[in-house]
């Protein structure tokens, strides 16, 4: 992989980790607090977020907030490591980064869906 094709790569890269981290914390925010005033808070699956949910809404922002500085700190330590990665591995450092991007939207998805459940139907999918 050349290093113009890499850093093109790598600027897709944090689209798509800010596409998930989207997902998986401001679109489940909104959504799980939703749902907690609409069914309680005992329904929420999560015990990590059942248990901030107990705590307080500031809690739970903070805790949500605190998870995007981790993600993005940890994420630009991955990216940079890809950079120094050699040929020809860094093109399988790459797919496996694509492979972990494009669990997380698809989990960020998944817990939306059913968020939306627990608010529209009064039930979760799980």
């Amino acid at each position: 992989m050349t290093a113009q094709v890499a850093e093109s790569r790598i600027e897709e890269y944090w689209d798509w980790i800010a596409v998930a981290l989207f997902l998986l914390l401001a679109v489940d925010l909104l959504t799980t607090l939703s749902a907690a005033r609409l069914v309680g808070t005992g329904a929420e699956s999560n015990p990590l977020m059942r248990w901030l949910l107990g705590r307080g809404v500031l809690t739970v922002i903070g805790t949500h907030l605190a998870a995007v500085v981790l993600v993005t700190g940890c994420f630009r330590l991955l990216v940079d490591r890809l950079r120094r990665t050699p040929a020809p591995a860094n093109r399988y450092f790459a797919l496996a980064i694509e492979a972990w991007l494009g669990f997380l939207v698809a989990v960020g998805l998944g817990v939306f869906a059913n968020n939306l459940a627990v608010i529209v139907l009064g039930q979760s999918l799980l």
